[in-house]
């Protein structure tokens, strides 16, 4: 990870180069290999932007949607939930986008495997192991998916997350 003072936390959006022939194969191998992560996906999104009317934005080939809870962040392939921290640029916001949208490449690898791979092993990591993480000072990025998020996240926006010294 990069120190803040050397990153940009400001950028809400990653530069996308123009690439038909790409956008129409991750799409399709979304809709088609990563159809039930999506599905799930696509349902959640509709009712939290169209019936609850959350903030939500565009993110790569991804779509984020900010919530109103207390917790991080939840990737189901092309659709990111996160904590709203409101418009203001934050480090935790900066790397949560980057991190969630590594697992949406996850998904576009993994497919229907992603919630076995990644989503439980993700969901058991931080739900049931916060107090032996805390007690160890072990990071939550310590687990091989999370990890692997970070790295994919990085790769595929150009962007560094930052050293929240956490």
């Amino acid at each position: 990870m990069e120190d803040i003072k050397n990153v940009d936390i400001t950028v809400t959006e990653p530069e996308k180069e123009k690439n038909i022939i790409k956008d129409i194969l991750f799409y399709l191998i979304q809709w088609t290999w990563g159809l039930s992560v999506n599905i799930v996906g696509g349902i959640a999104y509709l009712i939290c932007t169209r019936v609850l009317k959350y903030r939500h934005q565009k993110f790569g080939y991804a779509n984020i949607v900010y919530m109103p809870w207390n917790a991080g962040g939840l990737s189901m392939g092309l659709f990111i939930f996160m904590k709203d921290r409101g418009d203001e640029p934050n480090p935790w916001s900066y790397n949560t986008r980057i991190h969630e949208y590594g697992h949406t490449w996850q998904c576009l690898l993994l497919g229907p495997l992603y919630y076995l791979v990644i989503a439980i092993p993700s969901v058991i990591w931080c739900n049931f192991f916060d107090g032996y993480r805390k007690k160890n000072n072990i990071s939550y990025y310590k687990l091989y998916c999370e990890a692997w998020a970070n790295a994919w996240g990085q790769k595929a926006t150009k962007l560094k997350m930052v050293n929240t010294g956490k």
